[in-house]
């Protein structure tokens, strides 16, 4: 390849036509990139370390049995009214598992005067102290969890459970 001799400063350099390279510049570029790579790991362990430390495990915390303990305020056994039937709600439990799914189940005594158990699953996702449920085969329904009590409004009815 031809070269082309240029004058820069008290050095003659050798730069091929239409290359804007320049070694001197090249070089000091070379002997940032340490101190570039050294600044931008240091940071990186700084962002990383200040998360872990302000950031509790957002799922781990929550997990495990809630027991129902009131439905619109009144203490199990509770009998209600639900879509015009009188129904007598005698337990239930709502378990959160650390892979995003739940779990809601109720024994009740409908009119008919024989127990029955209802169980369905959903997926969650936690939003600080919101837990939004997508429901198996329904629709959606967002619980607030403080402390080790868990609340929802699911069918008209205020279910409070707790851990």
């Amino acid at each position: 390849m031809n070269t082309l001799p240029m004058q820069t400063g008290s050095k003659t350099v050798n730069r091929h036509p239409g290359c804007a390279y320049d070694p001197e510049n090249h070089t000091k570029a070379l002997r940032a990139i340490p101190l570039v790579c050294a600044l931008l790991i240091m940071l990186g362990g700084l962002s990383a370390q200040a998360g872990a430390e302000s950031t509790p495990n957002p799922t781990n915390d929550i997990c495990g049995v809630y027991t129902l303990v009131s439905v619109d305020g009144k203490k199990l056994p509770a009998t209600i009214e639900h879509e015009g039937a009188s129904l007598q709600i005698r337990s239930g439990k709502f378990t959160i598992n650390a892979d995003g799914n739940c779990r809601s189940q109720m024994t009740f005594v409908p009119p008919s005067g024989k127990e029955a158990t209802v169980e369905v699953t959903a997926t969650y996702q936690r939003m600080g102290t919101k837990l939004d449920m997508q429901w198996q085969g329904a629709g959606r329904t967002t619980g607030t969890i403080e402390g080790g009590t868990f609340t929802m409004k699911n069918e008209d009815m205020l279910l409070t459970y707790r851990k």
